[in-house]
This record gives structure tokens, C-alpha cells and sequence, in this order.
């Protein structure tokens, strides 16, 4: 069943599964444990808006107290992830970015070529808005957001009813399910698609993650009325338009990028219901203003942009290159453990 949480609620989980799930993951901040002289886990504030409360004693050692420097712990944050650990950090309002600038902008985004592609800092740097707070000048600001834009991991989707509710959570690419409806294509083929003929028709080369195993394998279709790709979803709860953006419909396994065009014939023959999905649309185009309803606090409702919403897509499109003509090779990097 679909849950309702709060933001605070949701970010506290990500943090306890994470810590759960990998030892290296530390957090640290200001009042993350109740400030100096605090007595620990009895006081633990969880940080200015208690998003990190109730995790000082499920995970002794590894939530930290930090002095109030943010240039130093920022700092100390980028120091361990080249040391091998995944630290988040906290900084308590946006306003206080300027202050650690440096080692975000001139190391951790620099270090690995700084040193060959030797260097690597997996760190997560957490900070909020004070807008609307009455936080005073340097808590209670925030930069103007003109525009928001959202990217994400490729493949997965949210089903959503005639409402525009979710149907259920969203299932993850790790999910086994999708395994016999890829052996099947991989296989004999079914419907006359092989994975030869999937991989002619869509440019992808088939995998068990894929949109249409999963699509395959969905038992909640006939609740729904929508398929709406992770990155859609965002954007749709921020925007209230719903849309499918090309170069994460490409991830698919269901779109034909010769001619941008969904591929009717193979979704036909592997009984995927294409039409669930939402228009497509390109990259640069307005989904419009924000929903009134965000609760944000913002003086203005800034405009919801559809991006290049594929994370990799994103990534090719951020960068600075003066070239006409460039090339882009992506090679994944898989932590050492």
C-alpha cells in the first residue's frame, strides 16, 4: 500500500537503510547528537530540523557532532570519503554555503583529477531551505529558485490511478520478478521478439532491469491508468502535468530512437500497454509553475523545466564543453569493498 510521509520522515529512513545497509555510510553536523555537553542519545536533537533523530543510539560511533565551522567539517566530510567512507553531511541552512564553497568547488568536485582517477568522494552534502522559518538573516533566506528540474535513475515507474494517485509504491529494478519475462525474450522469444530483434528495434541491449520485464511482469495494470517513469512522477507532483521525457523513455526497451517514437509493434507482441504512458515530450521544454500546495515557503513558484531526466543524459548535458563536436564515454565505477 501507498504511504503518506513527510519529508523529514522519508530522508531519516534513507538514512537508517543506508546505515543499515553499509557500514562506511557516517553521518555528521551541527547538533546531530545534541551539541557539545549534551548528554548523547537522551538529547539528541537530530539536527536543526530533526531529520537525523533517533539514530545517535541505533548506530553508536557513527553519527557525530560537529564544531560549528562549516568550512571544517565540510571539509573533514570530503577527507573521508577519499579515506574510504560515504559520508552525509549536514549543513544546517543554505545560507551557510558560501561559507565552505572552497572544498566543495576547488576539491571534492576536483580531486579526481587532481590525481589521476585515483581519488574518489562519495559524499552527500544535506542542507535546507530556512525560508519561511522566521530563522533571522543568515538562517531564514535561501537563494531565489527560478526554476526546478528533475533527473533520476533510469527504469523504474510509479503506477497511477484515474485520480493521479499512486496505485502502490513503486517497485525497484532489483526486484526478481522481472527474471522470467527476460529469460522468456532472451530465450525462444515470445511473440516473434527475441532479444535480437528488442535490441534492433530500441537501441538497448536487453537486461532483467529493463521497463518492459518489469512492465511483463506488473500484477497492478488493471488498477491503474498511468505508467509514469521516477523522474515523471517528480515532476508531476511538482508541476501537476504528467508527460513522458525521451531520454528516459529510451531506458525503456519500448522506445525506437531512430524516430523518437514508442515502438508499437514490439510492445504489441509482448503484451505491454504502451498507451499507459503519458505523451512523450523532449528535454528544454515547461511542464509550467509549481503546484501552489508544495508548502515550501517560497516568495514565488518557480517553473518546473523538464530535463534530460535520464541521470546519465543529465550528466552529458552538464557538461562544459565549447566543442561542436564532442564525445561522450561512460565508463561505471564500481566501489571497492
Amino acid at each position: 500500500m501507498a504511504r503518506s510521509i513527510t519529508y523529514r520522515e522519508a530522508l531519516n529512513e534513507a538514512l537508517t537503510q543506508e546505515m543499515e545497509r553499509d557500514e562506511t555510510v557516517i553521518v555528521m553536523g551541527e547538533d546531530n547528537a545534541g551539541g557539545e555537553g549534551a548528554p548523547g542519545e537522551h538529547d539528541a536533537w537530530g539536527g536543526v530540523l530533526g531529520v537525523t533523530k533517533g539514530l545517535y543510539h541505533k548506530f553508536p560511533g557513527r553519527v557525530l557532532d560537529t564544531p560549528i565551522s562549516e568550512s571544517a567539517f565540510i571539509g573533514a566530510a570530503i577527507g573521508a570519503a577519499t579515506a574510504g567512507m560515504r559520508p552525509v553531511a549536514e549543513l544546517m541552512f543554505v545560507d551557510f554555503m558560501g561559507v565552505c564553497f572552497d572544498q566543495i568547488y576547488n576539491q571534492a568536485a576536483k580531486f579526481r583529477y587532481m590525481f589521476g582517477g585515483k581519488a574518489v568522494t562519495p559524499v552527500v552534502i544535506r542542507t535546507m531551505y530556512g525560508a519561511g522559518l522566521r530563522a533571522a538573516a543568515t538562517d531564514g533566506s535561501g537563494v531565489p529558485v527560478d526554476a526546478v528540474s528533475v533527473d533520476g535513475w533510469a527504469v523504474d515507474y510509479a503506477l497511477l490511478d484515474g485520480d493521479g494517485d499512486l496505485v502502490a509504491d513503486p517497485a525497484s529494478y532489483r526486484d526478481p520478478r522481472s527474471g522470467p519475462p527476460f529469460a522468456a525474450v532472451a530465450g525462444g522469444g515470445v511473440g516473434g521478439v527475441d532479444a535480437r530483434r528488442l535490441y534492433q528495434a530500441t537501441g538497448i541491449a536487453p537486461q532483467p532491469i529493463n521497463t518492459v520485464f518489469q512492465l511483463m511482469a506488473e500484477r497492478d495494470l488493471d488498477r491503474a491508468r498511468h505508467v509514469v517513469l521516477v523522474p515523471d512522477l517528480m515532476t508531476y507532483w511538482l508541476s501537476g502535468q504528467l508527460g513522458t521525457e525521451l531520454t528516459n523513455a529510451s531506458t525503456t526497451g519500448l522506445l525506437d530512437t531512430r524516430v523518437m517514437k514508442w515502438a508499437d509493434q514490439v510492445a504489441e507482441a509482448l503484451a505491454v500497454r504502451i498507451k499507459m504512458f503519458p505523451p512523450l515530450r523532449a528535454a528544454g521544454e515547461v511542464a509550467g509553475p509549481a503546484v501552489p500546495d508544495l508548502g515550501l515557503g517560497l516568495a514565488r513558484r518557480p517553473q518546473v523545466i523538464v530535463g534530460p531526466s535520464h541521470d546519465t543524459a543529465a550528466a552529458v548535458a552538464g557538461v562544459p564543453s565549447p566543442m561542436q563536436l564532442s564525445i561522450w564515454i561512460g565508463c561505471p565505477l564500481m566501489p571497492s569493498r
